[in-house]
């Protein structure tokens, strides 16, 4: 009976016929999100490695000038950490879709802003939306740990230079980029407004400038979730808003 078993066996093979085993599917290739309109960022171009997906947490920066004028961005703080493991059809750890596409609602609406504040409110538009440390901004490089799902790895920072030029520093710094606007889209109307209710920042498409380390090309902050300012209408002076987004880094 095991050699007829045998002779079975090798013909199956021989016709490529099933013999009992099946091979596991290959991950599926991540796919920039799209707004679901009409209007959407450029693709990245032909032959781009993705090289990163992270959840950014953080704040968006504003100044007013003076009671109703109009809010000037002023940069960015935020903790990356490495989700491109949780894409959906990746592994283990891959969320469903639906729980990817409200990942950053997700972080936002639990966990704390993972950054050290100014306990002064000096300067402040509103009291309630203190500034990020001028020293020490950053809290500990550590997971990210949001209930019911695995940690999110630390990846990194973002941040703007004093020049005012977006710094995005991965991987212990192997990757330094230093960015530049190439595009930008409104968010979806249907998009997070944020815990304060502001609205969600635009999503955006940044390439490298000069004096970047590394093999970062591009990076697209999409599927954002609050950030936008608080508005000029009580105060004048400096206003931070709480916001996630998604970066995907290429190169």
């Amino acid at each position: 009976m095991f050699k007829s078993y045998l002779l079975m066996l090798s013909a199956a093979l021989a016709l490529g016929l099933p013999s009992g085993s099946s091979c596991a599917p290959s991950p599926k290739t991540p796919t920039l999100p799209q707004t679901g309109g009409a209007t959407n960022l450029p693709a990245p171009p032909a032959g781009s490695k993705l090289l990163h997906i992270a959840l950014g947490f953080g704040i968006q920066n504003y100044t007013c000038a003076s009671v109703g004028a109009t809010p000037t961005a002023t940069g960015a703080l935020a903790m990356l950490y490495d989700i491109t493991d949780f894409y959906p059809g990746q592994s283990k750890k891959s969320l469903s879709q639906k729980d990817w596409d409200g990942l950053t609602s997700r972080a936002l609406w639990t966990q704390n802003v993972p950054l050290n504040f100014n306990k002064s409110s000096a300067g402040r538009v509103d009291a309630r939306y203190p500034g990020a440390s001028q020293t020490n901004p950053f809290t500990k490089d550590a997971p990210l740990c949001l209930r019911g799902m695995r940690e999110l790895p630390f990846l990194g920072h973002h941040l703007f230079t004093s020049a005012g030029v977006p710094n995005f520093i991965l991987e212990g710094g192997k990757i330094n980029m230093l960015a530049g606007k190439n595009a930008g889209v409104d968010a979806p109307t249907n998009a997070d407004k944020g815990r304060d209710g502001t609205g969600a920042v635009a999503w955006l498409q940044l390439g490298a400038k000069d004096g970047s380390i590394g093999n970062a090309k591009l990076v697209y902050r999409v599927l954002t979730a609050g950030g936008n300012s608080h508005g000029c209408a009580k105060a004048a002076g400096q206003d931070s808003t709480s916001y996630t987004a998604q970066y995907w880094f290429y190169g």
